[in-house]
């Protein structure tokens, strides 16, 4: 099967995304405006993206002292993309966009990571112009993010510094007021920048005429001093080229200067760059510092960012699960076609001997052995699912913008939950699913002449990106089930319940939904428990058992939730729908026993190893 089928059928047959029609924002599209959005994006995919997947693999970013080169193929894709208009496809006519439902965008979006996750890069500049539509300034909306939106100008987000990495309370760039005018810029309170960012995706390239940096940096206190933590930080928006007010480059490059390109194990495609900022590389009107403008107040940057991260998070996910899905089909396609090896035949040997086979019958296709079965359904399970998860918190994303009020309330508070699942549950399990890609390939698969060894390599990254999981772990555990009473918990648990009790009235799926509740009661109890003595340290020990376990209970819930839907619909591929939610409810929903048991005990093992007894 193609992925064009499994998509329509959770967009259409699971989620109903053609209801959202009938809602005021969305009223002028229909199935088939829908369609139309599908069908151009796989066109772009398939001709622009995915026959030069492995071109920008080998052919690195590269810079020559002066400029970064990339291969021709990846601005000819750029721009393919940046003229389908789906860098402004969920946004209001008046600003260009086409008023998508950003399920609709989401899933669209996603034919470009199947086809070549590192040229499909573009979600930092659609998250960086939707930052801006929430917190900048009119004008800091109408010159920076539609010039975004229209693809002229590409977007960053740059957090990460040489020294603190993820631990942004230990950010160190800062930021000087410019001048005893510095407020009365019509682009924004003008700042001057220094410091220094790490691991900034698309941080210098030429497929754009300008590049804005969102930077993360701390304005000194009275006593001149960089005020501690993350309360200190704001959040600025820096142009590499500085520009009018009417988004015109006024000739003058801003004080953003590349330091190196890091060469990364994946999606090699993308350039990832060390930034200097204004340490006088290019003096902007006769001194160092770069110029940066001041978005929403003083000392509110990180709350700013986050709105820009948590949509990253979500990118994130769906990357790795469109890798997965990449390496899945690629193994399918091989298993199939690849002779190799006979099927047992007659009895068991007498005397315990070796299972027999007959070799004058020819060699089966190795999709016919029970274990290369065994690895091509837990990637569907696997892949499947969380393209599943990615759908789902889509779709949340709109009940939350178009919603009744409840309805976007409780929208909003599942997303605050679900948000570190579907970024790094993917993150992992896609990856072992790309493994079992190579697997399957045998001794090719870790060839360069079969493309598994590469979607593992980008797959890689996404464990890393927006986050570790143990970052998203701590972040679950220690905030997100907790927040507002834990209500959002609560929220969820509700919604699996639903679905469990509905799979119990059905003979085909009632033992999975006996099991579902099961998973639920494993992984509630196990909330309380690591809470019980209410150290945060104790808590938190294991964390990252503990996302692993809630993310596997809540991809189980959502396979016997789509697992209902194809049942109803009988559709061509329901029994493979129905068996990969039966594998992941018999191979994988059972492994969340060990990790709840180290949650629930409040295990110290790792906490108390001692550093001198590694």
């Amino acid at each position: 099967m193609t992925y064009r089928p499994t998509l329509e059928f959770l967009l259409y047959d699971w989620l109903h995304a053609q209801q959202l029609t009938e809602r005021p924002r969305f009223a002028d599209h229909s199935r088939e405006t829908f369609d139309a959005v599908l069908d151009t994006c796989e066109r772009i995919a398939r001709e622009k993206f995915a026959p030069f997947n492995r071109t920008v693999d080998v052919e690195e970013p590269r810079f020559d002292g002066e400029r970064v080169i990339l291969p021709q193929v990846t601005k000819d894709a750029y721009d393919a993309y940046a003229a389908s208009g789906m860098l402004s496809a969920a946004q209001d006519y008046a600003i260009g966009g086409m008023q998508l439902p950003y399920t609709l965008e989401a899933a669209a979006s996603s034919f470009f990571a199947l086809a070549s996750v590192s040229i499909s890069s573009h979600m930092l500049t659609v998250g960086n112009a939707n930052l801006l539509l929430v917190h900048g300034t009119e004008m800091q909306q109408r010159v920076f993010a539609r010039n975004e939106f229209s693809g002229r100008w590409a977007g960053t987000m740059a957090l990460s510094e040489p020294q603190a990495g993820s631990s942004l309370s230990d950010v160190a760039t800062r930021a000087l007021p410019d001048g005893d005018d510095f407020e009365s810029d019509p682009l924004g309170p003008r700042y001057r920048l220094t410091g220094n960012k790490m691991w900034i995706s698309s941080g210098e390239h030429e497929l754009t005429e300008n590049i804005v940096h969102l930077v993360l940096a701390k304005i000194p206190g009275p006593d001149g001093k960089l005020i501690a933590g993350t309360k200190g930080i704001s959040l600025f928006v820096v142009p590499k080229q500085l520009v009018d007010t009417d988004g015109r480059l006024t000739g003058e490059r801003n004080d953003v200067a590349l330091a190196g390109l890091n060469h990364k194990l994946g999606w090699r495609g993308t350039t990832n760059t060390l930034l200097n900022f204004g340490e006088g590389s290019f003096p902007v009107r006769g001194r160092a510092g770069a110029i940066g403008y001041l978005v929403g107040r003083p000392h509110e940057g990180l709350r700013c960012m986050f709105h820009m991260m948590n949509e990253a998070r979500i990118g994130v996910g769906t990357a790795a699960v469109m890798l997965g899905l990449a390496g899945y089909y690629a193994s399918l396609e091989y298993a199939r076609n690849r002779p190799q090896g006979r099927l047992p035949s007659g009895p068991k040997a007498a005397g315990g001997g070796a299972v027999g086979k007959d070799p004058a019958q020819p060699q089966v296709p190795i999709i016919e052995h029970a274990d290369v079965k065994r690895m091509l359904l837990a990637q569907k399970s696997l892949c499947e699912g969380g393209l599943a998860l990615e759908l789902y918190c889509a779709r949340l994303v709109d009940e939350q913008r178009t919603g009744e009020p409840q309805a976007a309330d409780e929208a909003r508070l599942l997303l605050e939950v679900l948000t570190p699942i579907a970024k790094s549950w993917p993150s992992e399990c896609c990856l072992e699913a790309n493994s079992l890609a190579i697997q399957v390939h045998g001794g090719y698969g870790y060839t360069r002449d079969f493309p598994v060894e590469q979607y593992w390599r980008d797959n890689r990254l996404n464990m890393i990106h927006e986050g570790t999981h143990g970052i998203q772990a701590a972040d679950l555990l220690g905030r997100k089930v907790l927040m507002e009473g834990g209500r959002g918990l609560g929220l969820l648990a509700h919604r699996i319940g639903a679905t469990s009790a509905r799979a119990r009235q059905h003979p085909e799926l009632a033992e999975h939904g006996q099991a579902l509740a099961a998973a639920l009661r494993q992984l509630q109890q196990a909330t309380q428990a690591a809470w019980a003595t209410g150290d945060p340290a104790q808590a938190l020990a294991n964390a990252v058992p503990y996302m692993q376990a809630f993310g596997h209970v809540v991809v189980a819930w959502l396979w016997l939730d789509v697992a209902l839907a194809a049942v109803a619909g009988r559709d061509g591929a329901a029994a493979g729908r129905v068996q990969a939610a039966r594998y992941f409810y018999r191979y994988e929903l059972p492994k969340i026993g060990a990790w709840l048991q180290v949650v629930a005990s409040r295990d110290q093992t790792c906490a108390e190893m001692p550093q001198d007894a590694f």
